[in-house]
């Protein structure tokens, strides 16, 4: 039912800390404005005027923003992925602590 899984120790011996999300997420969210702005400003140069260029450019940012941030999406779902486990053992340590039958 539990899911078990390995959590590296810390020098403490407690759970490693997981990485910060935080970092990742504003790098991820700045790059995906990053590129729709320039996608935005080369179809709005390339002739295509005001709304529609807009519209086009953040149509165009979706499958360029998935390429060209894959790295950063990839480091950002570690440090969930990370947190999550994180969570979930300090959960089952807390649970355990409350029933009685933890150290």
């Amino acid at each position: 039912m539990a899911e078990h899984s390995t959590i590296p120790a810390g020098p403490t011996g407690r759970p490693a800390t997981p990485p910060r999300i935080l970092p990742w997420l504003l790098l991820y969210t700045l790059g995906r404005l990053l590129v729709a702005a320039v996608l935005v400003a080369l179809v709005w140069v390339a002739g295509l005027p005001g709304f529609p260029a807009l519209l086009f450019g953040v149509l165009l940012s979706m499958p360029v923003a998935y390429l060209v941030l894959r790295p950063v999406r990839d480091r950002l779902t570690e440090a969930m992925a990370a947190r999550s486990v994180a969570r979930k053992a300090a959960k089952e340590e807390l649970r355990a602590r409350l029933s009685g039958t933890g150290e």
